[in-house]
């Protein structure tokens, strides 16, 4: 479970990390109340926020991803690292000095947004060169618990300082300001004779149409994509639903709200944990029925009318979101080439995040106008709906055979989507194993793979 811990620029990575988690977590909380308090609980608004936040990652984190795959991504992250943590630090100037306006939130989460997309490929495929290929599934969980175990603490600590600052949201943000400078010094202190760095891609261009066209021959990747973009954009908004059903359905304050985002990352780090044992590539089904269970228990969390109920319920939702997601990310970062992995890490974040400025907003206005209940419901049903349709058409792909008929004095190969049947004389027929990867092909009479 803690084998990539043995890796020394590992450990100081991911110790540090969990101290700059809990700085981010608890600046999450502050921003989503700070919102609320400016516009008057407007679920609009708090969509709006999200938005500006996670929309330049479909602008920008496929150049992140370029820069990941060209430079040194140490570098990289020191530098962004730096800049996140003076954004946090003006916006709590902001808070303390009462000059803040809603439009100083929206500007300063845009510019969060822009640099965390250069961030966030250079940091998820740092991983592999830190660990290695040999650790590297067990690593991405860790770095997940390590996240997860952040969102427990920081929610809870950020709800207690607003509550013990009499409402002032300061202190969240300024707190992490200063939690950034422990993820630098640590990626100072690493080895960097220790390190695997993968070959820099050369300056070229169409760097963008070849991600595409390598995503294209996966059908794979395609498939981890799709099921990113669809949990990412209706499931993955937490901070909004639970900020509304905290306040409409349950009229609690500041308090309430950070014990059920606790309650939500107890299940995701309860998740992650679970994940961290996985040393393999998951399969594609696997991706599949994690999506449909977490849809399903977004459905009946917003059935919930009971604030302990609904608690309850948001450690297996948070458990079943962490599990899909830690699997997606390793099924992704396991089957790209290492030279590629920036870049199919960013169409990853693009695709996982990039439906934020559309799903926020809609999720927020579907709360504001049919109730805070249905931004769950609704968002459940559509992963729910999206997800068995892939699974169908996945097992529909595995009924398809790979038939061989012999007909001197050649051979010749065709695809037949019928069940299977006793082969008659004269055909060899042989069913086509499902694969996360690419099936190999067939070597036809001692010629090439077809």
């Amino acid at each position: 479970m803690f084998g990539a811990l043995r890796v020394r620029n590992f450990r100081l990575y991911v110790s540090a990390n969990l101290v700059s988690q809990v700085g981010t977590w608890m600046q999450r909380i502050g921003q989503d109340w700070l919102v609320l308090q400016l516009s008057g609980n407007s679920g609009v608004a708090l969509g709006v926020t999200t938005a500006l936040q996670f929309g330049p990652t479909l602008l920008f984190s496929f150049y992140g991803g370029v820069l990941a795959d060209r430079y040194d991504k140490r570098r990289v992250l020191m530098l962004t690292q730096a800049v996140m943590g003076v954004l946090a630090l003006g916006l709590g100037l902001l808070v303390a000095t009462d000059t803040v306006a809603l439009w100083h939130v929206y500007v300063l989460a845009a510019g969060l947004g822009v640099v965390s997309s250069l961030d966030t490929p250079a940091r998820q495929s740092f991983v592999s060169e830190m660990v290695g290929p040999g650790y590297l599934a067990n690593a991405v969980g860790l770095n997940s618990t390590a996240f997860n175990a952040a969102r427990l603490i920081g929610p809870a600590v950020a709800g207690a300082i607003i509550a013990a600052s009499g409402g002032s949201t300061a202190p969240t943000f300024l707190v992490n300001a200063a939690s950034f400078a422990f993820t630098i010094a640590a990626l100072l202190g690493m080895r960097a004779r220790e390190l695997r760095p993968s070959v820099p891609a050369a300056r070229t261009g169409g760097q963008l149409r070849a991600a595409l066209a390598y995503t294209r021959r996966h059908p794979d990747l395609q498939l981890a994509l799709l099921l990113a973009f669809t949990i990412g954009t209706f499931g993955f908004n937490s901070q909004i639903t639970i900020a509304l059903m905290a306040r409409e359905v349950f009229g609690l304050g500041a308090g309430a709200f950070g014990l059920l985002s606790t309650c939500f990352a107890i299940g995701s780090l309860s998740g992650a944990l679970l994940s961290t044992r996985r040393s393999t590539r998951p399969l594609q089904r696997f991706l599949i029925v994690s999506a449909v269970v977490f849809g399903v228990l977004l459905v009946i969390s917003g059935l919930m009318r009971d604030y302990y109920a609904f608690a309850a319920l948001l450690v297996p939702t948070g458990a079943a979101a962490l599990i899909f997601s830690v699997a997606c990310n390793s099924f992704v970062q396991l089957g790209v080439e290492p030279q590629m992995r920036g870049r199919i890490l960013a169409l990853y974040f693009m695709a996982f995040m990039g439906g934020t400025p559309v799903g926020a907003p809609l999720i927020g206005w579907i709360s504001e106008r049919f109730g805070a209940p249905w931004g769950l419901i609704g968002g459940g049903l559509v992963c729910i709906v999206v997800a068995a349709g892939a699974g169908a058409v996945l097992a529909r792909g595995r009924r398809v055979r790979l038939e061989m008929h012999v007909v001197p004095p050649s051979l010749h190969l065709h695809i037949a989507a019928t069940p299977p049947v006793s082969a008659p004389p004269g055909r060899v027929t042989g069913s086509a194993e499902e694969a996360d990867g690419e099936v190999p092909g067939e070597q036809v009479a001692g010629g090439p793979a077809r």
